[in-house]
């Protein structure tokens, strides 16, 4: 039997309240996320053209600058974010999805052969970072009951 049931008249059950959010938390900007959908796409890119690695490891440079600096105040939220099991699928999910598409088209014999393929894959993969991303900092700003509009 639980404790709201044994209440008697004269006192109110108490409440089941959750854990105290932060009401600093904002969640965070789109352009980051576009940074990270190119970080999504980087494999594919540097394999249509090796090139551009060079750029590559440039922004990836600008992406750990950026996040130790202007996005100081919502390193905490990427923390959180990093810990919840979803986000960590989200991540496994798409290099599993990236190796996927490799080896399934390598089973169909038909790899990519042009720097085009690997440029449509890595924007393919850069969209697909960038939607779950967005949609897993939705899925946990709503869950703590916060605004998204902050």
């Amino acid at each position: 039997m639980s404790i709201a049931a044994t209440a008697t008249a004269d006192t109110q059950p108490s409440e089941v309240t959750a854990a105290p959010v932060d009401p600093q938390l904002r969640p965070l900007p789109v352009w980051y996320f576009a940074l990270e959908g190119i970080l999504g796409g980087t494999y594919d890119i540097c394999k249509a053209d090796p090139q551009l690695f060079p750029y590559i490891v440039g922004m990836i440079a600008v992406n750990a600058v950026i996040s130790m600096t202007v996005l100081r105040k919502r390193l905490r939220l990427v923390r959180k974010m990093l810990k919840n099991s979803r986000t960590r699928f989200i991540a496994i999910g798409l290099v599993a999805l990236r190796f996927g598409v490799h080896f399934l088209l390598a089973f169909l014999g038909t790899m990519f052969a042009g720097a085009t393929g690997h440029y449509l894959l890595a924007g393919l993969m850069s969209v697909t970072t960038v939607t779950l991303l967005w949609f897993d900092q939705r899925v946990s700003f709503r869950a703590l009951g916060l605004d998204l509009k902050r």
